[in-house]
């Protein structure tokens, strides 16, 4: 089994959470770090795009401020959220390529 590295929760930096830290906006935001906390990356692109896409004008940023995630990979989450993901890409967090290259065997004929 591999140990995964246990990811930080986000403290929100928005005025609301700063202001009243136990009002329901605090919570929400605290909720939404949470789980944040719990997903890989591709997960974490998607949900935040999904938040961004939900709240419309506005959202990128917004969510950007509550979550610590940078606003490209908030966008590039809300494009990928918008379109129908590729046969291809299922099973995959990461683009395959990476790494070192596969070694081959030889067989030799006797």
């Amino acid at each position: 089994m591999r140990s995964r590295k246990k990811r930080v929760v986000h403290h929100c930096t928005c005025v609301t959470c700063r202001a009243h830290p136990r009002s329901g906006t605090a919570k929400e935001h605290r909720a939404i770090n949470r789980v944040l906390a719990s997903l890989d990356e591709k997960s974490r692109r998607h949900f935040a795009g999904l938040l961004a896409w939900q709240w419309g004008w506005g959202g990128v940023e917004r969510v950007s401020e509550i979550t610590g995630l940078s606003r490209p990979t908030i966008r590039r989450g809300r494009e990928e959220v918008q379109r129908v993901e590729r046969e291809g890409e299922r099973g995959r967090i990461r683009q395959a390529g990476a790494g070192r290259p596969a070694t081959e065997k030889n067989i030799r004929a006797s």
